[in-house]
């Protein structure tokens, strides 16, 4: 499996709570914090409810 890097570039400020937690629950707290997480389908789902916040690459 690939690793992905996926780094936070908006704010949650004003985002409605089911994505503020999606992006929590990816391990994500501040702008331009990153981590590094397996690919899987429960990740790619996550990443794709957020993908207007989150920037992905591979690592």
């Amino acid at each position: 499996m690939a690793k992905l890097k996926i780094t936070l570039v908006k704010s949650i400020i004003g985002r409605p709570e089911d994505q503020r937690a999606t992006v929590k629950t990816l391990g994500l707290k501040k702008t331009n914090s990153s981590v590094i997480k397996e690919e899987s389908p429960i990740v790619m789902g996550m990443i794709k409810k957020v993908s207007h916040l989150v920037k992905v690459e591979e690592a």
